[in-house]
């Protein structure tokens, strides 16, 4: 045991936990800012609570380890608000903000709500810490919360508005680091060979089974052997958003993203199979569709790290507890090479055909204003092959997960999974992560709104992201259910859905960035190109078409 502060507690306690990064809205905890800059802690000061949160998201989704968020008392409602895209996507982020003390509770405090209610919505585990002496506990707690199992956000509120209370405290103390739980997956479970043995036999038996990758299988690591078992059973392979990269984008086995923001070609196949494999899946509305892709009643086996998971919105014909990754490599250790499944695999192939003719007017189209779908074949071809993408929500998400490819093996697809706006900050948190590689940014104009003043935080700390923007001066995704709440297209049904022409290449030259603006196709490898390496945070402004609006996700007839 050693007398210290909680503020030196925690930054020794970060260190040990491989936190690199604080990503803070002030005024908190500075003691702790102040200790972690000499532990070499770089700390990020953003222009808000959300915009915190969500660099620390992506931080921690690209770095596989956890990642810490920090707000004052007044802010706190709105760091929890942020950690929705964290809690939605599974997540290790760890939220620190400051609480008056007790005394000061329930009384109508300046300021001052309950915490308990924002937060439990969006954590996997929410502490009260009222002295130093309690944080050898509660920080060990939040870590282990964060990473194993299901990886999700955890918050810990500290006394005091800015959490000082707790940082000024003394005790004797004692930094203990459980290197398991400073990284995702702590444990990798391996289920009984008895589930292994029966999941290949039903199998073998199905004429046309089909594999849905879930973001489990880019948690556990499991990419590599997932295409290696899926070539073995020539099983075809559909790839929800967060493991759009598990399975190369031109493999014969691979369908596309099936659900909500889908390829109508994923949807087929996986309607028209006769078993469904989820590996690593929570099974939630997107990537079925609202329970609707696999029909209901279609046989189902899911493998899941979380037992809570397996038969959640399917009832299972068999479920199976275990790591992605070595109960992927124990289904290959006893699988045999199945009888050729020509017929099926055939079939996949010519639905994906199909869907590649069937957009191939607008992938190739030469028109101005420039047609999204051209946006997202330029974007596939001009990414370096190391580079992140990072997706907004909105159309951004609809036209990422359905036109564009990843090329190479390097690259990275982080989504957003909840709120629109995620993808400025998201891209900055992304970039702290991995600083040696190229991160781009795709998100809409009306994305850009939301957290546009990131890009100052971005310019301050020399963070060089890229941020493409759809710009097409609307939100026209919104366009025909207002329209059909009007009874057509007139000036009031108009007000809800466009927005201002903005050249954002300007405003964001006018904040010391780099900007540029592209409007015909042929400009944008040459204008991403300048991006990456003009040494600054940088807006590619692309003008597209307004009449650019991604269709509806196919669904079944009956």
């Amino acid at each position: 045991m050693t007398r210290m502060t909680g503020s030196r507690f925690i930054s020794e306690t970060f260190r040990g936990y491989g936190i690199d990064h604080l990503f803070v809205m002030p005024y908190v905890l500075n003691p702790v800012l102040r200790d972690c800059e000499q532990l070499g802690i770089r700390r990020i000061m953003c222009h808000s609570e959300k915009g915190a949160a969500y660099m620390a998201d992506a931080h921690a989704r690209i770095s596989r380890r956890p990642a810490v968020c920090m707000a004052q008392s007044v802010g706190a409602a709105n760091l929890a608000a942020g950690l929705q895209d964290a809690y939605l996507a599974c997540s290790p982020v760890l939220a620190l903000t400051g609480r008056l003390e007790q005394m000061k509770q329930h009384r109508n405090a300046y300021q001052e709500i309950d915490h308990q209610g924002p937060f439990s919505a969006v954590t996997q585990f929410d502490g009260h810490v009222s002295s130093a002496s309690e944080l050898p506990f509660f920080l060990r707690q939040a870590f282990r919360q964060a990473t194993t199992g299901t990886p999700g956000p955890v918050h810990l509120d500290l006394d005091a508005l800015d959490g000082t209370i707790v940082a000024d405290d003394e005790a004797d103390l004692e930094v203990i680091v459980e290197e398991q739980f400073t990284r995702i997956p702590p444990f990798r479970p391996e289920p009984e060979s008895t589930l292994i043995h029966e999941a290949l036999r039903l199998l073998s038996e199905a004429q046309r089974p089909i594999i849905v990758a879930g973001g489990g299988v880019t948690t556990s690591q499991a990419e590599e052997v997932l295409v290696a078992f899926a070539e073995k059973l020539s099983i075809p392979v559909a790839t929800a958003l967060n493991a759009k990269t598990a399975v190369p984008w031109n493999h014969p086995l691979a369908v596309g993203v099936p659900g909500l923001y889908s390829r109508s070609c994923a949807n087929k196949a996986v309607c028209e199979a006769d078993l469904v494999f989820f590996i690593g899946s929570h099974t939630g509305g997107q990537v079925t569709h609202e329970w609707r892709i696999p029909p209901v009643g279609t046989p189902v086996i899911q493998l899941d790290i979380n037992p809570a998971e397996i038969g959640r919105s399917y009832p299972v014909q068999l479920g199976i507890q275990g790591d992605v990754q070595t109960t992927l490599q124990k289904f290959l250790q006893y699988a045999e090479t199945p009888a050729p499944r020509n017929e099926w695999l055939n079939r996949v192939e010519q639905l994906v055909k199909d869907w590649k003719d069937d957009v191939a007017p607008l992938v190739n189209s030469d028109e101005i204003p420039i047609r999204p779908e051209r946006l997202c074949r330029e974007l596939s071809d001009a990414l370096p092959h190391d580079a992140v993408l990072v997706s907004d929500t909105g159309h951004a998400g609809i036209w990422a997960g359905t036109i564009v490819d990843l090329k190479h093996a390097d690259q990275t697809f982080l989504r957003c999974s909840g709120s629109l706006g995620w993808g400025i900050p998201a891209a900055i948190g992304a970039k702290c992560a991995v600083p040696d590689r190229p991160v781009v940014c795709l998100t809409g104009d009306a994305g850009v709104y939301y957290h546009l003043t990131e890009l100052d935080t971005a310019l301050r700390f020399g963070i060089n992201t890229v941020t493409v923007i759809n710009n097409n001066s609307s939100l026209n995704q919104e366009q025909s259910g207002v329209e059909a709440t009007y009874g057509g297209r007139v000036q009031g049904s108009d007000e809800l859905w466009m927005l201002s022409d903005i050249d954002f290449d300007k405003v964001a030259e006018s904040m010391g960035c780099f900007g540029i603006q592209v409007n015909d196709p042929s400009e944008f490898a040459a204008a991403l190109e300048q991006a990456l390496s003009c040494g600054r945070p940088a807006v590619v402004d692309v003008k597209t078409h307004i009449e650019g609006i991604a269709p509806e996700a196919w669904l079944p007839s009956h």
